[in-house]
């Protein structure tokens, strides 16, 4: 899949949004809440592994 950069502000995205059908909309909706979830887990459990990046913890690092 290419990897397209777009110069548009929130509101003309927004627009664009606003004019799916609403099947279409609902799976949006549902995609983005999806994404979001993963997101936020993802960033709870860095916090468990934020003792990795203490002083002497290296040996994580080293190749097997």
């Amino acid at each position: 899949m290419p990897n397209i950069t777009l110069s548009m502000s929130l509101e003309e995205i927004k627009a664009l949004i606003l004019q799916l059908p609403p099947h279409e909309l609902r799976a949006l909706m549902d995609a983005i809440e999806e994404h979001a979830e993963t997101i936020g887990m993802m960033q709870l459990a860095e916090t468990s592994f934020a003792e990795w990046n203490e002083e002497g913890e290296d040996i994580y690092d080293a190749e097997a």
